[in-house]
């Protein structure tokens, strides 16, 4: 059976900056969205919830999705073909109490911190995945859409 992998991430924009997660590993110095694999029993706007607060240690509220980014390896030149394929769902998150820790308690090995990075220093930093230019055309523009959630529908 082929396994897609699905991920959900929050994107939190204030003050014309976006909260990123730092990575130092093989890779060098990088910045990643706090996101992460959905997990068995949990729905995206709760992995969405968990991964903020694991990665960059703020508790949010999930807003509309943002975009969708997808890995198909098969696609790639740079990538394994036994990568998994994934696919990204980018909710617009807010922060709840202006929640926030430099380095939260249960950071990945590799992570050295949480930063806001002003818009103006997104092109000079590594972001991976590189969606600069979506991050700052969905601040500008704010052309969401809706997640529809299956349990919220009524078929009476």
């Amino acid at each position: 059976m082929y396994h897609i992998r699905v991920r959900a991430g929050a994107l939190i924009i204030e003050n014309d900056a976006v909260l990123l997660v730092e990575f130092q590993d093989e890779n060098g110095l990088h910045y990643n969205l706090p996101a992460g694999g959905v997990e068995r029993g949990e729905s995206l706007v709760e992995a969405v919830k968990r991964e903020a607060l694991e990665e960059a240690g703020v508790e949010v509220e999930v807003g509309p999705i943002a975009f969708v980014h997808e890995i198909a390896p098969h696609l790639q030149k740079n990538i394994s073909l036994t990568s998994p394929h994934q696919v990204s769902i980018i909710f617009e998150c807010k922060r709840i109490n202006d929640s926030f820790q430099l380095c939260p308690t249960s950071a990945d090995e590799n992570q050295t911190g949480v930063k806001w990075i002003p818009f103006s220093h997104l092109s000079r930093i590594i972001l991976y995945p590189n969606i600069t230019q979506h991050i700052i055309e969905y601040a500008n523009h704010r052309r969401p859409f809706n997640l529809i959630e299956e349990h919220t529908l009524s078929y009476e």
